[in-house]
């Protein structure tokens, strides 16, 4: 039988809620992989993992390239967070992600997807030394 898993980011796995996100910039953690920055934090809501996704709008002034450049960012983060899920649920532990792209060009998919790729793992290090360091 064929393991099939499905890549999903559903409404609730969006961070929207303006109290969260302010949170998120006063106290988060930041990583940067450039064209990416992550500010990520651990939190307590009901879902293990909330992200959001931002773009520039002073490199960018055409809402259509910041859409564009969201999308993509939505898509590379998609298609990699469930290593991320898993090494969460295995912690028991929550997080709220906030991605923004911080690069000057419209990039194309695979940099925003190696690059997303680099933060998450980034994320997963930090979270897994840490709950090394407490046990």
């Amino acid at each position: 039988m064929k393991n099939t898993t499905r890549y999903c980011l559903g409404k609730k796995d969006r961070l929207k809620s303006r109290k969260d996100i302010n949170a998120l910039f006063a106290n988060g953690k930041k990583i940067n992989h450039f064209p990416i920055r992550a500010i990520w934090m651990h939190t307590s809501s009901n879902n293990a993992l909330q992200a959001g996704f931002s773009v520039s709008s002073k490199y960018f002034k055409r809402a259509v390239d910041r859409n564009r450049i969201k999308r993509l960012m939505r898509e590379g983060y998609r298609l990699q967070k469930q290593k991320l899920e898993l090494s969460l649920h295995k912690h028991n532990k929550k997080i709220a992600l906030f991605l923004i792209y911080t690069g000057k060009e419209l990039p194309n998919f695979s940099t925003v997807e190696n690059s997303s790729h680099l933060v998450l793992l980034s994320i997963i290090n930090q979270i897994d030394t840490n709950a090394e360091a407490v046990v």
